[in-house]
């Protein structure tokens, strides 16, 4: 299975970092043809459940996931850590982000993902890999960008 990792430093401190990429519904935003639907309503703890849907008309696939570790950034400067395990049909796995702040300010955001995509062979894993690593990389950076992630067209 592809493991995912993306590293990408900010200059929003780790509280802001934190908020913006724990906002499930603008980060399903910033994939093309997902919405995502959470319960219980915000604010996000562990066993908060939300799903990605992604897909045109009738032709979708859910992408179920459930919070188990919510641990925010602390003021002390310890990083913040949450963790999704995926529980879908078709889409597997787990997903990790991490947000450490640096010293003098700012954050570095270590993303890591587990995805696997049921019958699809292994010999495709370096295709979902970089499938992920751009969508998920694209969306963490339009996040954290000073307007804070515009949807995707």
């Amino acid at each position: 299975m592809p493991v995912i990792r993306i590293v990408h430093r900010t200059s929003l401190p780790a509280s802001e970092t934190w908020l913006r990429l724990t906002d499930w519904e603008r980060q399903g935003a910033q994939v093309p043809f997902t919405r995502t639907i959470i319960d219980p309503a915000p604010p996000t703890r562990v066993g908060t459940t939300f799903t990605a849907r992604t897909g045109v008309s009738r032709i979708t696939f859910d992408d179920p996931m459930e919070v188990v570790v919510w641990r925010p950034p602390a003021e002390g400067g310890s990083p913040g850590l949450v963790r999704l395990e995926k529980r879908g049909r078709s889409v597997t796995g787990w997903a990790e982000i991490e947000i450490r702040p640096l010293d003098g300010g700012g954050a570095e955001v270590h993303w890591r993902e587990d995805l696997r995509l049921r019958g699809l062979p292994r010999a495709l894993d370096p295709v979902v890999a970089a499938a992920g690593r751009f969508l998920f990389g694209r969306a963490v950076a339009r996040l954290l960008a000073p307007e804070g992630g515009a949807r995707v067209p």
